[in-house]
């Protein structure tokens, strides 16, 4: 499980969040595991039955002016309800002012304390942003991630098969590398799985029988990119003839990746075949289907359409022909 101290937290998105800190510094060392925030309202009441405590805490507007409503000795005791649970921390937004009674809570506590200007809608969305990238699950893979087109092909295959040597290719013809052997992939929001390459792999390459080779000083930085979405799985197998390979394309198949399908192009080589320009069709193809256009069903379409204007006799003759 990824984690992240509240100390790396303030120092990272900080000043991003415009972040400052009313109390509790000696909680800095607190962690927060997940990128969910939590708004103590009616925890504040005394309803604590689905006050979820691991998560950052929030208190907007709602929440300060209904401390703002009670006594000092009512305030104490509602804020004593969540601060007896092991909170991250607690945040409070729209630039309210900290009421002393919270900072000697968040100093006894040892939790840490902040205060920020933002409204708690703009707060949510920001942090949102920046937490949800660093929690986002993650897995690595065996294979070489291109932008082919524009679109993220993700090679995949037996080592030595040719991923590497397709990857080269398509550089040394306009596209632009993301990762080599080994690609680090993350789902992010709406289920959308971005590749990007371990740092110090980045830019490198490996071509059996040449060895290391370093894309961005011999393409230049048209040659690769840091990061891309993965659109397509094309996974490379050797000939086999006693298999049907797909042939008009009409039946989709797919790859789960991080409980994501991704659509799935199985592609068998054999010596003297251009893996290069199939890898750019199907690129290009997908842009057809992003823009609604479906080769396969169209082709089937003009087939069933020729095949009812002939008549049944003649079709009958063609068959049998067949």
């Amino acid at each position: 499980m990824r984690t992240l101290s509240i100390g790396q937290w303030v120092e990272t998105f900080g000043s991003k969040l415009t972040l400052k800190m009313e109390g509790g510094h000696n909680g800095l060392d607190r962690l927060i595991t997940s990128s969910e925030i939590h708004r103590p309202g009616m925890a504040l009441m005394g309803f604590v039955g689905v006050f979820t405590y691991d998560r950052v805490q929030i208190l907007g507007n709602a929440e300060m002016l209904y401390l703002d409503g009670l006594t000092e000795q009512a305030r104490r005791e509602a804020l004593e309800i969540i601060y007896q649970f092991d909170i991250p921390c607690v945040v409070i937004t729209d630039g309210n002012q900290t009421p002393p009674v919270m900072k000697d809570l968040a100093d006894q506590k040892g939790i840490p304390l902040l205060q920020t200007g933002f409204s708690t809608t703009k707060f949510q969305h920001l942090l949102a942003l920046y937490m949800d990238d660093l929690f986002a699950p993650q897995t690595t893979l065996h294979g070489s991630l291109v932008d082919v087109n524009g679109i993220g092909l993700l090679f995949i295959g037996r080592s030595a098969i040719g991923k590497s040597e397709v990857a080269l290719d398509l550089v040394e013809r306009g596209h632009r590398l993301v990762a080599d052997d080994v690609v680090v992939v993350s789902r992010k929001t709406q289920g959308i799985l971005v590749g990007t390459s371990p740092e110090m792999l980045r830019t490198f390459i490996e071509i059996r029988g040449l060895g290391i080779l370093d894309v961005r000083n011999m393409f230049g930085i048209r040659g690769f990119r840091i990061q891309k979405r993965i659109e397509i799985v094309v996974k490379l197998v050797e000939w086999d003839d006693s298999l049907d390979y797909e042939r008009t394309g009409l039946e989709d198949h797919y790859a789960s990746i991080l409980d994501v399908e991704v659509p799935l192009v199985t592609v068998p080589i054999y010596p003297g075949k251009n893996i290069t320009v199939i890898a750019e069709a199907i690129a290009l193809n997908h842009q057809l289907k992003l823009q609604g256009y479906h080769t396969a069903n169209e082709f089937n379409r003009r087939q069933m359409e020729y095949m009812k204007k002939k008549r049944p006799s003649e079709v009958q003759i063609r068959a049998d022909v067949e």
